[in-house]
């Protein structure tokens, strides 16, 4: 029975994974034990996935990123180049804290940008766009743009990653697909 993915002969898997259909993992990259990866993930070089994070369908990670144990990303993820996520709030050497890993999750859609960084147990909303560079110190609502360090909120963007424009009544439309959005108490829904 042949594998139902691919994986470079420099890849390390561990025992216990679960490893979809069309996945494709890089040079150099380590997959630890119980980790479960959904279909058509991209994995690229120089990946750290640690012991039970759960990949969504359709993951994108570029190279050198490290994602730790506590964290979930849903279908359509992109992780930009270098970017990493954190699991303890307090780490010290001496001190281990390996029950209080705190959970981050990464829902639908969401693209991180490179170098980024996002603290643990805040979460990053349905197509939130992280920009490069920037680290995350709370939850990003859904649709946010947030840029910084600390990050700060810019803006928010459509699903096609175009930064919208709201009028007087709160709408706007995404000038790639023509969705439209509302904005309405801070919040922003696709209509």
């Amino acid at each position: 029975m042949s594998k139902e993915y691919f994986a470079h002969e420099t890849a390390v898997i561990d025992e216990g994974c679960k490893i979809s259909e069309g996945v494709k993992i890089w040079h150099f990259s380590h997959i630890m034990s119980n980790c479960e990866i959904g279909e058509n993930c991209n994995i690229g070089q120089n990946v750290v996935i640690s012991p039970e994070v759960i990949l969504g369908k359709n993951v994108k990670i570029q190279n050198n990123v490290s994602i730790y144990t506590g964290v979930i990303c849903e279908d359509d993820v992109f992780l930009g180049p270098s970017m990493v996520f954190t699991n303890v709030t307090n780490p010290r050497s001496a001190v281990n804290r390996r029950g209080e890993y705190s959970k981050t999750i990464v829902r639908k859609g969401a693209s991180i940008g490179a170098n980024a960084t996002i603290v643990c147990g805040h979460d990053i909303g349905e197509f939130a766009f992280i920009g490069a560079g920037a680290v995350v110190t709370k939850t990003v609502p859904a649709y946010a743009l947030v840029v910084g360090n600390p990050a700060r909120h810019l803006g928010w963007m459509s699903e096609y990653g175009h930064k919208l424009k709201f009028d007087m009544e709160g709408y706007a439309f995404c000038p790639e697909s023509n969705e439209k959005y509302e904005l309405k108490g801070g919040v922003v829904s696709k209509l």
